[in-house]
């Protein structure tokens, strides 16, 4: 069966499934023009790499421009698919290309040499870390230069031009360096297809004198991208499914798990049909908040350990068998690698792997697959759940605040629940905003994107930037920390000059407050600013802005109607001024945990 990828309007389903092609199907990439010859100032390799963009989905780019990558920028403008989003900074198109790949399946990002691709490398290994095709441009040294002896500016000073190319190849999982027009074609589907195939970054580094250039490889429309299909071995699946089924059927009271390689593996929707298949109490890692939908009927929460969402933990853990699909045990994930769990009660499923508690391990059985053929196996059993129906005594609600009382976070947070709908999507920065927005019930197709895996802070600015421009039907609503915001302000501009009506709220208590609870010190301290003032001044006029600060839960309410009211169609920025040491107990329940596997004298091992 051949499933066309890619489209302009192929949006992220609510599972978060990626449009890169499932796994076990042949995949061709929609042509949206029948092949014919190209007029010769269009057959160049700067409008060819541009056509290859659009044809994967790719209808935004983000960019900072340099001496070496214009000519090429002018030939991706020329695309009439395409649209060209100038970043402040390197770092910040990448952090938007990886916002824009979570929610249209592949982003891509165009920087120049080595000044621009250091710049933009933190970016590009957090989308590696976080399993996105993403597609790092960078516009090379002049053909010409190679092999000469030359000192390029824009280099560390010596004649070798790979240090950039050395740096990405530890972060991406194919590099292309396109210093030829004979071979250019190829490099470049090569490069596309495998970030496609792999759900990985790849780098593309195109020399400057290049994209101008005719060439016959590219007269033609380019032929659509056919990617083989990965299939499962079907006797290790059939194997695999009959050793899970007596496993689980065998269980008094077994659970579901879902974890973050879900989308990888595009084992989302697989894994809601054998949760209603098989009745059993499902739960998400924090990681995977927003792959599963909430309203599911068997739903009991995100299990983290010490730090899940109430009740969760107790059934998770108590169980006599589990089934984990998809999961990433770091010490985050793990709170400090202090999970109750037993390994022979587990079943492990990777997205081309599956472990059978202390027994057998079954290779080349994907999980897709592997998920709906136990769906047929399994017995309904759903006493986990029932007994989370028992102990579950439903959450309470903050202490009613006093007139004109200073704001609380969970008072906040309570708030910010009434405003999920369909039509939002949350974005959550590292900190505190963790695990605030983990106890979010999230609407059905209200779109949740956070980085665990890396968290690196000033993420969410980029990021929101690049989810925003992706899916403008939905309206983001970041929750950003003061510390994290500082390190990427700048690209609020770019927000506002590509029209977007995001909710920015910057949740000012003055420092890194999820560096307080790990182990506190002078360093977390930093500068208070203006925040509002700030984007007032970003703003300058141009584009459609309202900020303001709130103190006490009236000024919030107030907020709040106004930016879904009156400014529904601006960008909103809301400065939330709070006690400094006004945290989430699960931050610092974690917070403690995570500290104390980081001691000398941690002998602490994950369990699963």
């Amino acid at each position: 069966m051949d499933i066309n990828i890619g489209a302009v309007d192929a949006r992220k389903p609510a599972c978060n499934d990626i449009c890169s092609p499932p796994s076990g199907t042949v995949s061709t990439i929609q042509n949206s023009i029948s092949p014919t010859v190209i007029n010769s100032s269009e057959a160049t390799l700067g409008r060819h790499l541009a056509r290859r963009l659009v044809q994967v989905g790719i209808t935004d780019v983000f960019s900072v421009p340099g001496d070496f990558n214009l000519t090429l920028l002018d030939h991706l403008i020329a695309e009439p698919g395409l649209n060209l989003v100038g970043c402040c900074n390197e770092l910040n198109a990448g952090y938007a290309a990886d916002g824009y790949a979570r929610s249209r399946g592949v982003g891509a990002c165009v920087v120049t040499f080595t000044v621009g691709g250091l710049s933009v490398i933190n970016a590009i290994a957090g989308a590696y870390s976080e399993n996105l095709p993403l597609i790092c441009i960078v516009g090379g040294p002049n053909s010409n230069d190679y092999g000469t002896n030359r000192i390029l500016h824009h280099t560390i000073g010596i004649p070798d031009f790979s240090q950039e190319l050395r740096c990405f190849q530890t972060v991406t999982c194919y590099q292309a360096v396109v210093n030829n027009l004979e071979d250019a074609h190829e490099q470049i589907d090569t490069a596309i297809s495998t970030s496609l195939k792999e759900s990985k970054p790849v780098y593309i580094s195109i020399s400057c004198n290049l994209p101008a250039i005719p060439h016959p490889t590219f007269s033609r429309e380019p032929v659509p991208f056919s990617l083989a299909p990965k299939l499962s071995n079907k006797l290790g699946l059939e194997a695999a499914v009959e050793a899970a089924a007596e496993f689980l059927n065998k269980a008094v009271k077994p659970v579901l798990v879902g974890g973050p390689k879900l989308r990888l593996a595009k084992a989302c929707d697989a894994f809601v049909e054998l949760a209603d298949a098989c009745g059993y109490a499902l739960a998400v890692m924090p990681s995977a908040k927003g792959l599963v939908p909430e309203h599911h009927p068997h739903f009991i929460g995100t299990y983290w350990g010490a730090v899940s969402t109430a009740f969760c933990a107790e059934i998770v853990e108590s169980a006599d068998a589990y089934l984990f699909a998809g999961p990433i045990f770091n010490d985050y994930s793990s709170v400090g690698y202090s999970l109750l769990l037993k390994k022979e009660k587990a079943i492990i499923l990777q997205p081309d792997r599956v472990v059978i508690a202390n027994g057998p391990a079954f290779g080349c059985v994907l999980m897709k697959d592997f998920l709906r053929e136990l769906g047929k196996r399994l017995r309904h059993n759903n006493t986990a759940y029932e007994n989370y129906n028992r102990i579950y005594v439903p959450e309470g609600h903050p202490l009613k605040c006093q007139p004109r009382e200073p704001l609380r976070v969970n008072v906040l947070f309570e708030h910010i629940q009434k405003m999920l709908s369909s039509e939002t999507a949350v974005i959550a920065e590292t900190g505190d905003s963790w695990f605030n927005c983990q106890k979010l019930k999230l609407p059905p197709s209200c779109g949740y994107e956070f980085q665990m895996q890396y968290g690196s802070i000033g993420w969410s600015v980029g990021a929101t930037l690049g989810y925003a421009q992706a899916v403008p039907e939905k309206r983001v609503i970041a929750f950003i920390g003061d510390g994290s915001f500082q390190v990427t302000a700048q690209d609020v501009s770019t927000m506002l000059r590509c029209g977007q009506r995001s909710i920015i709220f910057l949740i000012n208590n003055g420092g890194y407050t999820i560096e307080v609870e790990i182990h506190d010190g002078p360093y977390n301290v930093i500068k208070n600013w203006n925040y509002t003032a700030l984007v007032d001044a970003i703003h300058n006029g141009e584009g459609k802005c309202w900020t303001t600060k709130v103190r006490c839960e009236e000024e919030l309410i107030e907020a709040i109607d106004t930016a879904t009211g009156p400014r529904k169609d601006s960008l909103c920025f809301i400065e939330v001024i709070v006690h400094k040491d006004d945290t989430s107990k699960e931050l610092l329940e974690w917070g403690s945990r995570v500290s104390a596997c980081q001691q000398p004298s941690s002998q602490s091992s994950v369990n699963v």
